[in-house]
């Protein structure tokens, strides 16, 4: 039997993972592109806290590494949940405070996950709006949207 490999402590990934997703660098340029973020933007996530240290080249110029496009990506799903620059830079700081932060950080996704929940909730309630609207304007009789919503409802409660 072979012995584990090491572990980095804040990823769960051996070390030589931690190396490999850490050695890809690059430029803000390329960054902007992948993440549809501005220049602008990435520098002021730097300056607010809501991304971490980024490292820097001989020139000095950013250097952004897998972790931080991964960062970016959690960070830019959140912004569609709705959640506040804020409350993303207080989760930023939580992850940087360590593993003692989970409770916190726990109870912030839960009720991120709620929120968008609601949203979902009133999203499907838009469709069904406009889904009678649609079948009224075809010349197709339709139900009253309230009524929609309740078989919708009903069907979906039936498929679990």
């Amino acid at each position: 039997m072979g012995t584990a490999a090491p572990v980095a402590q804040t990823t769960g990934q051996t070390v030589e993972q931690h190396a490999d997703h850490e050695r890809r660098r690059y430029s803000i340029g390329e960054v902007s592109d992948r993440c549809g973020l501005t220049r602008d933007t990435l520098r002021w996530y730097e300056r607010i806290g809501l991304l971490n240290y980024v490292g820097r080249d001989h020139a000095g110029q950013r250097r952004f590494s897998d972790r931080d496009l991964d960062w970016l990506d959690l960070i830019g799903k959140l912004r569609r949940t709705g959640m506040s620059v804020a409350d993303m830079v207080r989760y930023a700081e939580l992850v940087r405070a360590g593993e003692h932060t989970f409770p916190e950080r726990l109870d912030m996704f839960r009720r991120t996950r709620e929120e968008v929940l609601a949203q979902i909730e009133e999203l499907q309630t838009t469709v069904a709006v406009l889904d009678c609207k649609i079948a009224h304007y075809e010349g197709n009789p339709a139900a009253d949207w309230r009524t929609v919503i309740k078989q919708r409802a009903a069907e979906a409660d039936s498929r679990d």
